[in-house]
């Protein structure tokens, strides 16, 4: 039996922290952030996978065809805009995120074969380069809404491994 407890801006999962609901709240904050987030999500893409490249190795494996995976190379900069690419439509569906990366979530399960515990390694990584840009916009109201929201995404993208 699972078991909730009501917290602000939604319930929460205890036996499964990643099923967050937004609410309405929630949502407005993180389109918010992600409005002034959008003018730099090249960088932060970028400096985003780079981080997740050098403090977590073993993501490396998916990236093994790529003749430079250092700082401000050309692959690292192509894919950290393409994920943010990702997000940015993530957030425009950001009522039905299952259905709205439902392409994104078979390309990474059935051809990529990403296994699904990166999503939230990559999440985690996007959400503290998003702290370096943006500290003063980044509250703990800001910061919980858009941990919520990148947890759902990452929920999203492993919808088909099931």
């Amino acid at each position: 039996m699972q078991t909730h407890k009501k917290r602000a801006g939604g319930l929460y999962s205890r036996t499964n922290p990643s099923k967050m609901s937004l609410s309405d709240k929630d949502k407005r904050l993180v389109k918010a952030l992600w409005a002034k987030a959008a003018p730099k999500a090249e960088v932060i893409g970028h400096d985003a996978l780079y981080r997740m490249l050098s403090v977590y190795p073993q993501t490396k494996t998916y990236f093994s065809h790529w003749p430079d995976m250092s700082s401000g190379s050309a692959p690292v900069k192509n894919h950290g805009k393409k994920i943010m690419g990702g997000l940015a439509e993530a957030v425009a569906k950001i009522d039905d995120l299952i259905g709205g990366l439902l392409t994104l979530s078979e390309l990474h399960a059935f051809q990529m074969r990403v296994d699904p515990s990166n999503y939230k390694i990559l999440t985690h990584c996007i959400l503290v380069v998003l702290a370096v840009y943006f500290p003063e916009d980044l509250s703990p109201e800001v910061h919980l809404a858009f941990e919520k929201f990148l947890a759902n995404v990452a929920l999203a993208m492993s919808d088909k491994y099931r």
